[in-house]
């Protein structure tokens, strides 16, 4: 195997190695801090802009940190096979364009894309072969200070929230590695995840992700 690498060239030992790096966990954990603080950083990802139909909240940009789309926006973007994956998360639709990770990967690039649970389970039938992380709250307190502090839910749909994130942590053997999200220690969950990416890329046989 390490015979044949070496005689690839450049190129084509760079997509060889592009990973596919999935990233989840339940709705508070802080998965949006974690990938605004890689970007701040600089680390050489390409971040996946997730498109929803749900409202934008203070301090959110478009094109950034969601693609904000309208309902019948979304539904053609189903239709006409642009989404990775899609789903409806508590009353609004959520999906990760195709397009945009494959052309990422093509060019070599490693590729993040932030999704919940059920958005995971998906990508791992289609893609086994990415990398996929799980961001787990310190306690279930901790995660119900996060959700109230974000004052974007009504008491009914903050206890959905947290009724629905103790089932999404049974979903953790889907996972190949956990990261607990102690408040704040941010630059650590990063320091984790570079190091989860350096360990796939010395792997004797390698993830490669297709689309």
């Amino acid at each position: 195997m390490s015979e044949m690498y070496n005689k690839l060239p450049p190129a084509s030992k760079q997509r060889m190695n592009s990973l596919l790096v999935v990233i989840s966990g339940p709705s508070g954990v802080g998965k949006d801090a974690v990938l605004a603080r890689m970007k701040k950083m600089g680390c050489p990802f390409h971040f996946v802009v997730t498109a929803t139909t749900r409202h934008q909240r203070k301090g959110e940009r478009g094109g950034v940190d969601y693609r904000f789309v309208t309902e019948e926006e979304f539904n053609k973007m189903i239709d006409s096979g642009q989404l990775l994956e899609w789903a409806k998360v508590y009353g609004n639709y959520y999906g990760v364009p195709k397009a945009e990770v494959a052309q990422a990967l093509n060019k070599g690039q490693d590729v993040v894309v932030k999704v919940d649970v059920q958005g995971a389970t998906t990508i791992k039938q289609l893609l086994p072969q990415a990398v996929f992380i799980f961001l787990m709250p310190p306690s279930m307190e901790e995660l119900t200070k996060r959700l109230r502090w974000r004052h974007s839910e009504t008491s009914a749909e903050l206890n959905l929230r947290l009724e629905r994130a103790k089932d999404e942590i049974k979903s953790l053997p889907l996972f190949d590695y956990v990261i607990t999200n102690y408040e704040g220690r941010l630059d650590g969950v990063i320091s984790q995840i570079k190091a989860i990416v350096t360990a796939e890329k010395c792997r004797v046989k390698p993830r490669i992700a297709k689309l």
